[in-house]
């Protein structure tokens, strides 16, 4: 029973984390907007709902690191490298709950 407490406190947990984390990706998700819209749908840019999380780290920390993806990689060289790694996370959270 002690385990089974303890294992819903630290789900729980995780949950508020990540309801945390991808609150945070919201808002820095503002300004992905004006090219992949609102709900990721694409537009200017790419299409990013149905991406999973991983996959959006993988490709921002690339941009961050200045490498070659695609066609606009140098425009998100440039906002792509004033990310930390959190936001980068939080951002990949937070776009993986859009449909």
């Amino acid at each position: 029973m002690k385990n089974f407490i303890v294992l819903v406190v630290f789900c729980s947990l995780f949950t508020s984390v990540q309801a945390q984390d991808a609150a945070q990706g919201k808002a820095k998700y503002a300004s992905c907007v004006a090219c992949h819209g609102a709900q990721g749908q694409g537009g200017v840019g790419p299409k990013l709902q149905g991406q999973k999380s991983e996959v959006i780290v993988k490709k921002l920390t690339a941009y961050k690191n200045k490498q070659q993806l695609g066609a606009q990689s140098q425009l998100m060289w440039g906002i792509a490298g004033e990310l930390s790694s959190t936001d980068i996370n939080n951002i990949a959270i937070y776009t993986a709950t859009l449909k």
